[in-house]
């Protein structure tokens, strides 16, 4: 019954790959119900509610994932836009957290109406080939770049060296590179679940050296999540002065799950003859109505996870791998003190392994085509060296047209790749630099 109803044999599959794929999308991604809370306390939002809130947007978007689109897509709380209403909309600008999350309900619902209608789909079949594989290999770096950071591999520098090399005599470090190295003797022997072994390996390895520690107790009851569920402000998100903050979420989390989805299914070969990923609508609603309940939960706009990426790598190719996902953000409201306690030296080098695996795509670039070549390379370089994804995104799909247009090949352009670039041209203007 369960895999007619994913459909496993049609898509080459079968249960235990599912569930590795499952638990390894999880495990990568488990640190979004300890980061996400952290970061949205900085505007306010109380820490123990806003776990409970960031662990059931997660459980319900992943969980419409699996069931209704059928897709191996983890769908949480993104990184980016949560730091863009923590610190900029509520720090710098001054609004409540209360107002931000009431721009984030409005986001969702336009996403919503927008899926309904099919313009989001017509929209996303609009974006040519070179544009996507530009997502993919963006997505790539961006991963590899957070899997350096988060283990310390590379550090941050000083002002004209942003970056440097890290402490090669830091245990943690060397257990980061450990993992990485791990991973892929394990790839390289084809042994199933490699990233997942590696996580393990490593975190045991953490605990024994005493570089991460132990949780001190395995099982706790959720906080009450009451201080923030339905706290939300719609009407003082509806002014004008608060249009340039719903027009920027509402741009980042366009650009970013429509360039995530497609950059993550080129990479899975989920993408059909044309380019376009079947039945595209449904994952995109269900990431509409995962913003439109995160907003209510008490969190902020959520979308489809660059991670799912690990969890495709480990095998995962129907709904099933997101249903374990979600059933696993689920057990970690009572279980958070475990997944909380996986060091970034563990799940760091799985990213590290996941971008590199995401770069294949790249050989496919026209690069004797400079119209092509230009606004992929901004794609991809700007991603990683912005810290948002958002940011390369758009900049592609203006720059696309652009290109197009300077060399007299307007005609190459899609009608639909005109509105994103339209949208992603506004966006650069209101953007709260």
């Amino acid at each position: 019954m369960i895999r007619k109803f994913f459909r496993l044999d049609e898509l080459n599959t079968n249960v235990r790959q599912e569930v590795i794929a499952g638990v390894t999308t999880f495990i990568t991604m488990a640190y979004i119900v300890v980061v996400n809370p952290r970061i949205l306390e900085a505007a306010g939002i109380p820490f123990g509610p806003s776990v409970v809130a960031t662990v059931l947007s997660a459980f319900f978007g992943t969980l419409a994932m699996g069931l209704y689109a059928n897709r191996p897509f983890a769908i949480a709380p993104y990184m980016g836009e949560n730091a863009f209403i923590a610190f900029t909309v509520v720090k710098v600008l001054g609004y409540s957290w209360q107002t931000a999350l009431g721009a984030v309900f409005i986001g969702g619902l336009l996403f919503t109406l927008l899926t309904v209608l099919r313009i989001r789909s017509w929209l996303a079949s609009a974006i040519p080939e070179g544009l996507k594989i530009g997502f993919a290999v963006g997505i790539g770096l961006f991963l590899t770049f957070i899997g350096l950071n988060e283990t310390g591999i590379v550090t941050l520098g000083v002002k004209g060296a942003p970056v440097h090399v890290g402490d090669f005599h830091d245990t943690s470090v060397l257990l980061a590179i450990l993992g990485f190295v791990t991973i892929g003797f394990l790839m390289i022997r084809r042994v199933k679940g490699a990233i997942l072994i590696g996580i393990f390996v490593v975190t045991l390895l953490a605990f024994f050296t005493k570089t991460a520690a132990l949780p001190d107790k395995w099982v706790s009851m959720p906080p009450d999540i009451s201080p923030i569920f339905l706290k939300l402000d719609i009407k003082g998100a509806l002014t004008w002065g608060f249009f340039s903050v719903i027009l920027t979420v509402f741009v980042m989390d366009f650009v970013d799950t429509m360039g995530t989805l497609l950059g993550v299914s080129y990479k899975a070969g989920l993408l059909d003859e044309k380019g376009n990923l079947p039945e595209i609508e449904k994952p995109m609603l269900c990431d509409a109505l995962a913003t439109v309940v995160a907003a209510l939960l008490g969190t902020t706009t959520t979308g489809t996870y660059i991670e799912s990426a690990a969890g495709i790598e480990a095998g995962g190719r129907s709904g099933l791998t997101a249903v374990v996902t979600a059933l696993l953000f689920l057990a970690a409201l009572f279980f958070a003190p475990v997944f909380a306690a996986v060091p970034p030296q563990a799940y760091g080098p799985a990213l590290i392994i996941v971008g590199m695996l995401m770069l294949s795509p790249v050989t496919k670039i026209r690069f004797d085509d400079l119209t092509e070549v230009i606004p992929v390379f901004a794609i991809i370089v700007l991603m990683s060296f912005t810290y948002n994804l958002g940011i390369g995104m758009t900049a592609g799909f203006v720059l696309y047209p652009l290109m197009k247009a300077l060399a007299g090949r307007i005609r190459e352009v899609p009608a639909g790749l005109w509105i994103l670039a339209a949208i992603s041209a506004l966006f650069f203007v209101y953007y709260p630099y």
